[in-house]
């Protein structure tokens, strides 16, 4: 009984920490149907894979969300067409390149300011990795949920629709006031008017704003729900104890700190300071890779990743990102 209850105050802690940078998530991911040109931003994102990593790294300077509202903001550019290299950046990197983090990173490690540098470097380089080997696979629909799929399946439709040529249509054509043909038997009096300017602050799109804004919140909720009753429950059954124990050598003790962020799942605007009070026990390697980990592979986070990817590539993701952190954590503990 117990254990049960403790599992429910985790699994509500989870839930309270983690739904409003879900809520900022979506806004900021509905805001650019609103303020953005979409269209305009994503054809000026680089198509190179390791530009297009940096890149999508660096936008978490504009989008400081963690890893619960980086989730809606990458499904955003993946769906308007955005490269695969560009949303897998962001997705790793965005939780912890951001200002928030930085700042908060710094307060908790000042008298260390190497690891505040090491964990943006760190992050940098399995993002831009990771990006990069997943650019391999040039059409994302493959990876992405059969749903989601379908939805980028229809917008690339809708541009490469062909339209047929006017010179092989019937009727009686004259030239608009945009320079295109008009059926003279369908022409309005506003077809030659001067279009008017195009609102961005419009009823229409307010109203496309507040409905994208419903559906990601509908679709991502229950997920958020799902993930996070995986972790309150790993939580109890896994107790820190255990893993402190495990926490040794350089070698276990990183592994002790990737599974311990795994489980734990704590927002990287606060793993700082949840981190800092192992500094007695596990070297610096160690807290490095619960830092440069957890915002990556955060379990309360799944059920927002199957919202965009199979569950295979979902593994493959956490598979390399954790082989990096290692080797990276690793490296610096042998050697500096």
């Amino acid at each position: 009984m117990s254990q049960l209850h403790s599992a429910f105050t985790l699994f509500t802690s989870l839930l309270v920490e983690a739904l409003p940078f879900l809520l900022l998530g979506i806004l900021l991911s509905s805001a650019l149907l609103f303020f953005v040109d979409e269209q305009q931003l994503i054809s000026r994102m680089p198509q190179n894979p390791v530009l297009g990593s940096l890149f999508g790294s660096f936008v978490g300077f504009l989008f400081p969300v963690c890893e619960c509202g980086n989730v809606p903001v990458a499904r955003r550019l993946l769906t308007q067409g955005a490269p695969t290299s560009v949303a897998i950046g962001f997705l790793l990197a965005a939780p912890t390149i951001n200002p928030i983090v930085i700042w908060a990173t710094w307060v908790a490690f000042r008298d260390q300011p190497q690891v505040v540098v090491l964990r943006i470097v760190f992050c940098m380089i399995i993002a831009t990795v990771v990006g990069v080997i997943f650019s391999f696979q040039k059409d994302p629909r493959p990876m992405m949920q059969p749903e989601l799929a379908k939805r980028v399946l229809y917008r690339l439709q809708a541009r490469q629709a062909p339209e047929q040529p006017s010179l092989l249509q019937s009727g009686t054509y004259l030239l608009g006031q945009s320079g295109s043909p008009l059926r003279l038997e369908t022409a309005t009096p506003a077809d030659f008017t001067p279009p008017k300017p195009i609102k961005r602050f419009s009823a229409q799109n307010f109203r496309l704003f507040m409905d994208n804004m419903v559906q990601e919140v509908r679709e991502l909720g229950g997920m958020l729900v799902l993930g996070s009753a995986i972790a309150a429950s790993l939580q109890v059954l896994a107790p820190r104890e255990l893993v402190v124990s495990l926490g040794q050598g350089p070698l276990t003790s990183i592994l002790a700190m990737m599974l311990l962020a795994a489980v734990v799942s704590i927002c990287s605007t606060v793993d700082a300071f949840f981190v800092l009070a192992f500094a007695s026990t596990f070297t610096t390697g160690s807290l490095l890779a619960f830092m440069v980990f957890g915002p990556m592979v955060d379990l309360k986070a799944i059920g927002l990743l199957l919202s965009i990817f199979k569950p295979r590539v979902i593994a493959y993701l956490f598979l390399i990102a954790g082989q990096l952190t290692l080797l990276l954590t690793l490296s610096y503990t042998y050697f500096f």
